[in-house]
């Protein structure tokens, strides 16, 4: 069996579907930590521009909107993420028409489920994220996704916060969303250590108060809360530490 290694990019795995299609048994994954059977193959993929634009463009001629979709699907966190998209490209290129609505094909109902896990996950954290206000003045949101997606949200903070300055840092991934007031870019973050104003102190503070003061002990609702707002989320919550 043949298993094609990307560097996790979305040329690299193109460039491995391109390289992968014609094969009888072989698998895709960003995955270096894979487990591997003794007959196993390996092959290290690396990204070719041209035959990238190749797959994609056959895949376009069948369905205009997949490119978007397995696009998001690869941000997701899960390890067979490149696998479950691999195998959903096959399957418009053996139909040659669009099946994303096709919840009779297992490899349909699996990727659809993995590109809304990502597609919710944005949604939850335009309404999750916690900003807090360093000592110099800029706003700091510090998360934990289980997928990639910083990128995809700053666009929305920058709107709302169009004359802000802040970060959005996933520690996780050790990447952070910078936004100056004008406009945004992602770079690597590090083990990076922000110091609050003395003002956010304070305000966290009161917030946590009122959270104590609402929160009837006799009567918990930690059943209730979990619904509206995932545990995952709670460790860069305030009222919840």
């Amino acid at each position: 069996m043949k298993i094609f290694i990307t560097d996790g990019g979305s040329d690299s795995f193109f460039t491995a579907v391109f390289e992968a299609y014609n094969q009888s048994e072989c698998a895709i994954t960003s995955n270096n930590q894979i487990q591997m059977s003794f007959d196993s193959q390996i092959i290290y993929v690396a990204a070719d521009q041209r035959k990238s634009a190749r797959v994609q463009r056959g895949i376009s001629k069948y369905d205009d909107r997949a490119i978007g979709d397995i696009l998001l699907v690869l941000r997701s966190g899960d390890n067979m993420k490149e696998q479950i998209a691999y195998e959903y490209i096959r399957r418009i290129l053996e139909r040659k028409t669009p099946i994303n609505k096709a919840y009779n094909i297992p490899e349909v109902i699996i990727f659809n489920e993995l590109k809304e896990k990502v597609t919710g996950e944005i949604h939850n954290m335009k309404g999750f994220m916690r900003f807090m206000e360093s000592g110099n003045g800029a706003y700091y949101a510090p998360y934990a996704p289980d997928h990639d997606i910083t990128d995809l949200l700053m666009p929305h903070f920058a709107r709302r916060f169009s004359n802000e300055k802040f970060v959005i840092h996933d520690v996780r991934r050790k990447i952070a969303g910078i936004y100056d007031g004008h406009d945004w870019v992602i770079g690597y973050a590090g083990e990076a250590e922000v110091y609050l104003s003395e003002y956010e102190k304070a305000f966290q503070t009161l917030w946590k108060m009122y959270y104590n003061s609402v929160n009837i002990k006799e009567r918990p609702h930690e059943k209730q809360m979990k619904g509206y707002m995932p545990v995952r989320y709670w460790k860069f919550m305030p009222e919840k530490n």
